[in-house]
């Protein structure tokens, strides 16, 4: 399979071979998408499977970060992003003075994957307390290698490499982490390419790094996992690697999260946008895993679509951005008939 992955590199990836036109030389319908890099090889996945039923629609998917996304969403430039994180209360207010409604839809569930050179021998686990001893802004500057971390690791420098702030991951980790979002060290090496923090990765034997599940397993020969212990002894887990097993029975935490898109409520006026947002969720419970990630349970997909039918605006998680620890289905649940 050609890899989903590498295709992300680009900075506007369109989903059609050709630019079909409709009848007497008119454009073609268009679904313009945005957002994260995490989430954007399940909506590439998408568009590939519409394309072969509906071949007038083109769509095309930029990769902007999930801020980036909802900056575009909010301005009515994109029809929909995907986002590896809820949506802020800055950007509701943002929404909100543009007069741009929107739908928010959970599509899978994901696993930050912490990372390190196949080289490295000396890590085989790691806490969330030396996850944050390496990620928090006051370690900039004083925890430089393994040694500062581990007293019993080697005195090789600590190259870390991460999703760049306007990323959805990078809020999510942060909270999780250092439980205070948008905050940490500067000295890292950032990029919304998630390609470019795995190449950075599989190259120095020092690094350490965190992105999406999906880009681990479609790199796992460049790569090796680092399984975090989340220090509760109450869940009896110790060291938890992420796993499609481990983020859907909720074991690997904090670092388990849902994925969304958000579609606004103009686009979805228009037949094609509606169309390729309602193929996406009847597609999601097959397609999801194909990508690396992991589908919601069937109930979720259920509510989810009759909160599009519903056109439901807002958010379920009330403009707070990154939370930990929650499952989209018992927020759908709770919503109840408006959902």
């Amino acid at each position: 399979m050609q890899s989903r992955m590498l295709q992300a590199t680009w900075l506007l990836v369109v989903m059609t071979a050709c630019r079909p036109t409709g009848q007497q030389g008119a454009p073609a319908q268009q679904v313009r998408a945005d957002g994260s890099s995490t989430v954007f090889p399940i909506t590439e996945a998408m568009a590939e499977e519409f394309r072969a039923q509906r071949p007038d629609v083109q769509v095309t998917a930029a990769v902007s970060g999930t801020g980036g996304g909802f900056k575009r969403l909010c301005a009515g430039e994109a029809d929909l992003v995907g986002a590896s994180r809820p949506i802020k209360g800055a950007e509701l207010e943002a929404c909100a003075k543009s007069g741009v409604t929107f739908v928010e839809l959970p599509v899978a569930y994901d696993g930050l994957a912490v990372v390190v050179n196949p080289r490295n021998t000396w890590a085989q686990a790691i806490t969330v307390e030396e996850l944050r001893k390496i990620w928090q802004p006051e370690s900039q500057g004083r925890v430089m290698t393994w040694k500062d971390v581990r007293a019993d690791w080697p005195d090789t420098p600590l190259r870390l490499f991460g999703p760049g702030v306007d990323s959805g991951t990078y809020d999510y980790f942060t909270e999780a982490i250092i439980h205070r979002e948008h905050a940490s060290r500067g000295d890292f090496t950032s990029s919304e390419d998630d390609n470019i923090l795995v190449q950075g990765v599989s190259r120095d034997e020092g690094a350490l790094g965190f992105f999406g599940y999906g880009y681990y397993a479609e790199n796992q020969d460049k790569l090796r996992l680092l399984p975090v212990d989340d220090g509760n002894e109450a869940n009896g887990a110790g060291a938890v690697a992420p796993s499609p097993e481990t983020v859907r029975n909720g074991s690997y935490q904090p670092l388990s999260r849902p994925l969304f898109v958000y579609v606004s409520a103009r686009a979805l006026e228009r037949p094609e946008v509606l169309s390729f947002i309602s193929f996406y969720l009847q597609q999601a419970p097959k397609l999801v895993g194909q990508v690396g990630y992991v589908p919601l349970q069937e109930r979720g997909y259920q509510l989810a679509q009759r909160r599009l039918e519903a056109r439901t605006p807002g958010s379920l998680f009330g403009g707070k951005g990154a939370q930990v620890g929650v499952t989209v289905e018992s927020l759908l649940e709770k919503a109840g008939p408006g959902l």
